[in-house]
């Protein structure tokens, strides 16, 4: 197994998108690259992320990133949707170098790569979100998310509990 965190502005719709994919085995909401591990105290520069585990002999890194781009405007600095503010940035971030230099080649590839602002970033903190954050639309599906009910469910099959 492997693990990325993959930031993509609010949380709830990002978990609930990503464990829908083939080959990821867990998902866990969570706050990447803060300063502090604690949920207490003001805004420390973290961004909203999905600590990812997939298993890379069934889907790829590539592939994965390629799934991640399809929820995200790529080109929205610090905005998602409705979801505004730094901690909702797009972010890649893993403690693989591997996982960055693919990152960053994966991007570098693409013909609107300048235009790109997704951070792809060594992973220097992670603090576990509150228990109320984790499978949020699971548990309230009219929530608020920016990404679609058609895009959360397209690839919805026989999804690990």
């Amino acid at each position: 197994m492997e693990t990325v965190y993959l930031a993509g502005g609010c949380l709830w719709g990002v978990q609930a998108f990503v464990k829908t994919l083939p080959g990821v085995m867990t998902t866990e909401a969570g706050r990447a690259n803060g300063t502090t591990n604690t949920l207490e105290g003001p805004y420390d520069g973290y961004a909203e992320c999905v600590k990812t585990e997939f298993d890379p002999t069934v889907v790829s890194f590539d592939q994965l990133l390629s799934y991640f781009f399809e929820i995200i405007d790529p080109y929205s600095l610090n905005k998602q949707g409705e979801d505004v503010g730094e901690k909702y940035r797009t972010g890649i971030y893993s403690t693989d170098a591997n996982h960055l230099e693919q990152a960053r080649a994966f991007i570098a590839k693409r013909e609107d790569a300048e235009r790109v602002v997704v951070e792809v970033l060594p992973l220097t903190n992670y603090v576990r979100s509150a228990e109320e954050h984790q499978d949020r639309l699971e548990r309230c599906p009219d929530d608020y998310c920016h990404i679609p009910q058609s895009l959360l469910t397209k690839y919805k099959t026989n999804v690990p509990t």
